[in-house]
């Protein structure tokens, strides 16, 4: 599955950006951005118009993608990502602190 074809308020994450040329500026820039393998990510909008751009959320930040854009980045397959989602604490995208013991 593509980023593109996530749905709304939906989660997955990343297994790796896909460049369409050997030397694809967007998919490079999308690493850069901080899609990288294992980044839980979020889409929280479509444009008005067909669904283009869309927004997306990785941990605080979002993003304005084109849907051309977003179908660069390949999501993890449900199998492999149900583990890390379930562990993901949905307000902040990130684990959830260990317990402590006390004493």
């Amino acid at each position: 599955m593509r980023l593109n074809e996530l749905p709304l308020e939906c989660q997955g994450i990343i297994d790796h950006v896909a460049p369409t040329t050997p030397a694809d500026p967007i998919a490079r820039r999308l690493e850069e951005f901080g899609f990288v393998p294992g980044e839980p990510v979020k889409v929280v909008a479509f444009g008005p118009f067909g669904g283009d751009p869309m927004a997306v959320e990785i941990g605080f930040t979002r993003f304005a993608l084109r849907r051309s854009e977003a179908a660069r980045v390949v999501m993890q397959t449900a199998q492999d990502s149900a583990p890390t989602l379930k562990a993901l604490d949905p307000a902040l995208h990130t684990a959830p602190p260990a317990p402590t013991e006390e004493a």
